[in-house]
């Protein structure tokens, strides 16, 4: 009997398409196909390969309208944030064309007695299993560094925006991609997992959860394969007393409620010293209080439904759980009723080590409101997590703010006085549960590349 995936609009509750798995069989035709693809595209030229790319950024801003509708409609992103995310997907491509040859190009060292070449050579075959929440974003953040690289990609993307994937597959082809360089698997979690065991596979990337990171690290590490893993957090802001609160609110307010919450680096707990807690406080509630969930695909719109129901169920639960547990509820924190899977802007206060939403990431849009005493205990609680992928400090001291992100915060990437997004131009990834690896900045090109020395003698 035939298996099969539907996507479902989590605006309307509608189900939009109809997906057939592939077979055990078909996967393991298109990975040799990979192969043989990558067999031609190791020897392309790195230049040539780099304009290929080029070429994909700009289908990407052409595709723009295109793309925002399969999004809002497929993880009810609001339309008014797809074109950053796809904007951002096409700087990444011009970043790499641009400084591929000074990052992956031969390096001359001497030694005694001889000289050495350094090279970059591409390893074959990279699985990538990916999320929805950035559904073009997430594929070619790691896809372009490989492929520029001079690997083939494999695409195992989340079942509800396979339509999304298929559209970049498309795309990457008619952008001059050679068939096979870029391929789309649609398949479950048990046929990813065989896959990573195929010889032909030779890197393994995964954007996701802790326990899903755990079971494909594993995975990889039994197959004598590299991983790199993207695994989320719960990334702490900490403002402090001599901070800039219009700003300070502002960026945790946007932070918080960007794509639904829906985001690994998003800003989840606000850690606020004593001093100005409770003007911070005020500010808050009254930014968080006027934000209202609605149709995403209206360009008004800013917070549309979670991406699907049994996530806005979770998260839910984590809220109820952690009230429970002493937290306060100040807004928000209940079901809505009717189609979709909304979720209002939800704040917890009086949370502390123990509750769910110290502990757990929370993938919505719930903040949380932390007081402490001083600097050094904001330290001290925005580093007491199982997570360091993101976080941020606001201070009028930039040089104060610099050192604490420098020296004391333990997270891959720290934002100090603002919120960012991930930038072409900086490593991405974090430490701790978040995972390990780094894409971007061009550190992403030589993460699936065998860093040859060729040692010649004179």
């Amino acid at each position: 009997m035939e298996r099969s995936i539907q996507t479902i609009n989590p605006a309307t509750g509608e189900v939009i398409e109809t997906y057939p798995l592939m077979s055990d069989e078909i996967a393991d035709a298109k990975v040799a196909a990979a192969h043989a693809a990558f067999e031609q595209w190791r020897a392309v030229p790195l230049a040539e390969r780099g304009e290929i790319v080029r070429r994909i950024g700009a289908l990407l801003r052409e595709r723009e309208s295109e793309l925002a509708e399969l999004m809002t409609r497929e993880m009810g992103k609001p339309i008014s944030q797809c074109g950053g995310e796809t904007g951002l997907c096409a700087a990444i491509c011009d970043y790499s064309a641009d400084h591929a040859d000074e990052v992956l190009g031969d390096e001359e060292r001497d030694f005694d007695g001889g000289r050495g070449l350094i090279t970059y050579q591409p390893i074959g075959v990279i699985l990538g299993i990916q999320p929805w929440n950035f559904p073009v974003y997430q594929v070619v953040r790691y896809a372009i560094a490989s492929i520029i690289a001079g690997n083939a990609v494999l695409l195992k993307h989340a079942p509800n925006v396979w339509g999304t994937a298929l559209a970049l597959e498309k795309l990457f082809i008619d952008a001059g991609l050679p068939e096979g360089v870029f391929t789309v698997l649609l398949i479950d979690t048990d046929q990813t997992e065989r896959l990573i065991e195929n010889d032909y596979v030779r890197g393994v990337t995964l954007t996701g959860s802790p326990a899903a990171g755990r079971a494909v690290g594993a995975k990889a590490a039994a197959c004598l394969k590299k991983s790199v893993l993207e695994l989320g957090s719960n990334d702490a802001y900490m403002i402090l007393e001599d901070a800039d609160l219009d700003s300070a609110v502002a960026a945790c307010v946007q932070g918080r409620i960007y794509n639904a919450g829906q985001t690994c680096i998003a800003a989840k707990r606000f850690i606020v010293v004593d001093a100005i807690y409770d003007e911070f406080r005020r500010r808050l509630v009254e930014q968080l209080s006027a934000i209202e969930f609605g149709d995403p695909s209206d360009p008004e719109t800013a917070l549309g439904p979670l991406a699907r129901a049994d996530l806005r169920d979770n998260l839910h639960d984590q809220v109820q759980r952690s009230i429970k547990a002493g937290a306060t509820c100040t807004l928000g924190g209940e079901l809505p009723k009717g189609p979709g899977s909304f979720y209002p802007v939800t704040l917890l206060e009086d949370v502390t080590a123990g509750t769910p939403a110290y502990e757990e990431e929370l993938f919505g849009p719930v903040a949380v409101l932390i007081r402490v005493a001083d600097e050094a205990e904001a330290i001290r609680v925005a580093n007491d997590s199982r997570y360091g992928l993101g976080g941020g400090v606001f201070s009028g001291n930039r040089e104060r703010a610099v050192h604490i992100a420098r020296d004391l915060f333990d997270t891959g990437m720290v934002n100090v006085n603002g919120y960012n997004m991930a930038q072409p131009e900086l490593p991405f990834g974090g430490v701790k549960d978040s995972g390990y690896g780094r894409e971007h900045g061009g550190f992403g090109m030589r993460e699936f590349v065998n860093i040859k020395s060729v040692m010649i003698a004179e």
